[in-house]
């Protein structure tokens, strides 16, 4: 089966997108892969086809203010625009976000599933997975294990799915591991320092706007 999957972080590298295409790339492995990046590319012809003419469609993407990155959006109407004259293609999803709740995803999900229906594709299924920056310290755990054990368990479902080009209700988990330590693990390891690094002090972030 020819599957493309579509990284649509506009990170260049070492992204929760890359990672998560990583996790699912061992449940497929068997299947002729193509994986494109579309961040700060051009895609020629030759690609563009590739892509329209693939069995399986995946895009694995952060949610960004419960959408999706004006890039993906131009992306996607590219290919509107272009058309698919093979319409036997199935699209599934793999959308990742910063909150803890995988469900803060349905929104971009919900796109999704109106982007196929107006392309004329089928919509097969979202993954979508909360916590998406505390995910890269998680990525030495195995999957199905520790904090990892619903993470795994979704993607066992969504590539049983697009092995038989199958569509199932949407996926949303968040990794096994206590709200408040995530929150506290979140601000001292990732927010406080991007904070940091902006030259702004852990006060202000915690300061309100007044209106």
């Amino acid at each position: 089966m020819k599957i493309c999957i579509i990284n649509g972080s506009p990170k260049a590298n070492n992204s929760t997108s890359e990672l998560l295409i990583g996790y699912l790339m061992p449940f497929i492995k068997e299947n002729e892969i193509i994986t494109y990046r579309i961040s700060k590319r051009d895609f020629s012809e030759i690609q563009f086809s590739q892509i329209q003419n693939s069995e399986a469609l995946i895009f694995a993407f952060p949610l960004y203010i419960d959408s999706i990155d004006s890039h993906l959006l131009r992306f996607l109407l590219e290919l509107e625009k272009r058309g698919f004259e093979n319409k036997n293609i199935s699209v599934y999803c793999i959308i990742n976000n910063g909150f803890y709740e995988g469900r803060q995803n349905q929104t971009a999900a919900d796109i999704m599933k109106n982007w196929c229906e107006a392309v004329g594709l089928t919509y097969g299924q979202t993954l979508g997975v909360g916590a998406g920056e505390m995910l890269p310290f998680l990525k030495d755990i195995p999957l199905g294990h520790g904090p990892n054990k619903n993470i795994g368990i979704a993607f066992q479902k969504l590539s049983r799915n697009i092995l038989s080009l199958s569509q199932g209700k949407d996926l949303f988990v968040s990794p096994n591991w206590p709200r408040f330590l995530w929150k506290i693990q979140s601000s001292l390891d990732f927010w406080y320092p991007q904070a940091k690094k902006n030259g702004l002090k852990r006060k202000e972030l915690k300061d309100r706007i007044n209106y």
